[in-house]
C-alpha cells in the first residue's frame, strides 16, 4: 500500500490537499482461447496480442489454461506453440470436466454455436467453470460476437454459474493509443 498527495480543485479557485492510498490491484484470471496466441503472429492481431501478453508478464492478468488450448495448439506453427511455452508454467489449468462438457451442451442447445464450433463452446465453458472473471479470444464469429456474449451467460445464469466476460485483447490492455 502506498499514500500519495495530489491536490485537488476545490470548485472555488482554490486547491486542497488529499492523500490517496494506492493499493496493489490483484491480477485478474483471464482464460485466452487459442487464437490469442496466433493473434501474436497475424499482422492483424499482433500488437494488441503482444500487448495483453505484456500484460501477463506484469502480473495484470493471470492466464487459465485448458487441455484443449494445448491440444489446438500442437497443431499450430512451432513458433506459435513456442509462445505459448512461454507462459505455460506461470500458468493455472482448468481440467475439460463433465460439468464443463455439461455446459458446452448447454450452449449448442440453445443454439448459441452448432455442434460443428463445440470447441469454441468448449472454451466458453472451461473459463465460466475455472471461475474466471474473463476470456480472450480473436474468435468473432463464434465467442466475441455481441449477439453471443449475452446468451452464453444466459445459459450460465441458468446454469448457476457467474456470468462471464467476453472481450477481445484489445478490449482489455488499458492502452491509450
Amino acid at each position: 500500500m502506498r499514500l500519495k498527495s495530489v491536490d485537488v480543485a476545490d470548485g472555488c479557485g482554490g486547491y486542497n490537499e488529499i492523500t490517496v492510498t494506492m493499493t496493489a490491484v490483484q491480477p485478474v484470471r483471464v482464460y485466452a482461447d487459442t487464437s490469442v496466441y496466433g493473434g501474436v503472429f497475424d499482422e492483424e492481431f499482433a500488437k494488441p496480442s503482444r500487448r495483453f501478453f505484456d500484460r501477463v508478464r506484469e502480473g495484470r492478468f493471470v492466464l487459465v489454461v485448458s487441455r484443449l488450448v494445448e491440444d489446438e495448439l500442437r497443431k499450430a506453427p512451432t513458433h506459435v506453440l513456442a509462445w505459448f511455452e512461454q507462459f505455460r508454467s506461470g500458468a493455472e489449468g482448468v481440467a475439460v470436466s463433465a460439468e464443463a462438457l455439461t455446459l458446452r451442451q448447454a450452449y449448442i442447445e440453445a443454439g448459441i454455436v452448432t455442434p460443428k464450433s463445440r470447441d469454441d463452446a468448449l472454451h466458453v465453458a472451461l473459463a465460466t467453470v475455472a471461475g474466471c472473471p474473463m476470456i480472450v479470444s480473436w474468435n468473432f464469429r463464434h465467442i466475441v460476437h455481441f449477439q453471443k456474449v449475452p446468451l452464453y451467460n444466459a445459459v450460465n445464469v441458468l446454469h448457476r454459474r457467474a456470468e462471464l466476460g467476453i472481450r477481445s485483447p484489445l478490449e482489455v490492455i488499458e492502452d491509450e493509443d
